[in-house]
């Protein structure tokens, strides 16, 4: 079993234990030496973030090849309309890429989150929604990028689910720590299968010059799993 840590990234926290000249750091809400992030947070970012100090889980959980799917909670700017909610699950060309499909669903009213600090700038003139947006990739700025695409800048982004593993009742500097086992972690639907031996070949002894008449034997050998 190995140690994973939950931690609600608070904004304006970039997400390095070494000291940086304008951001607080890890270092503030994270007083445990030897773990790493498994995966990133942009800076202006809040919510969930793992950490551990084993590099095979942190492996695991942060390769692209397993690729976990993470949920983000976005207030935008504007009223969402269904033509670009469908835009985002389609998926969205930034130019240097091309997004894969989202899940993408419009809350109903805004979550119960935490007050941010500094707040969000508020406009009366300007009307604004919030978002579900589910995605399997973790380019950088993405959600981001994407919602600016379709016309919805992004005002607020937290992270509540990463996977298996969500933020819950967890406050901003607040961490949970839990105890993961690497074979049982689920299999993500985006996870692309590895790679299959190639088959080996079956193999067909000659025939005996005396025994022409008679069936040479066969031998089957099991496949590599």
């Amino acid at each position: 079993m190995s140690e994973l840590i939950l931690l609600n990234k608070p904004y304006g926290v970039i997400c390095q234990f070494s000291e940086h000249p304008l951001h607080p750091t890890l270092k503030s809400c994270v007083p445990l030496a030897g773990v790493y992030p498994a995966g990133r947070l942009d800076t202006d970012s809040e919510g969930l973030l793992l950490l551990t100090g084993d590099g095979e889980l942190q492996h695991r959980i942060s390769d692209p090849r397993w690729k976990q799917p993470k949920t983000y909670w976005v207030q935008v700017e504007g009223t969402p309309r269904e033509e670009q909610l469908q835009a985002l699950r389609n998926g969205v060309d930034l130019g240097d890429f091309v997004t894969q499909p989202a899940e993408v669903r419009l809350l109903p009213e805004p979550p119960a989150l935490w007050e941010r600090k500094p707040p969000v700038r508020f406009r009366k003139t300007v009307p604004d929604g919030w978002l579900e947006i589910i995605i399997s990739e973790g380019k950088n700025r993405q959600v981001r990028r994407m919602t600016a695409k379709v016309g919805l800048p992004t005002l607020r982004l937290v992270r509540v689910a990463i996977g298996p593993w969500r933020l819950d009742d967890l406050q901003p500097g607040m961490m949970r720590s839990i105890e993961v086992s690497l074979a049982d972690l689920p299999r993500p639907r985006f996870a692309k299968p590895a790679a299959q031996a190639p088959a080996r070949k079956e193999h067909k002894p000659q025939a005996a010059p005396k025994a022409a008449s008679t069936p040479a034997p066969r031998f089957r050998f099991a496949k590599k799993k």
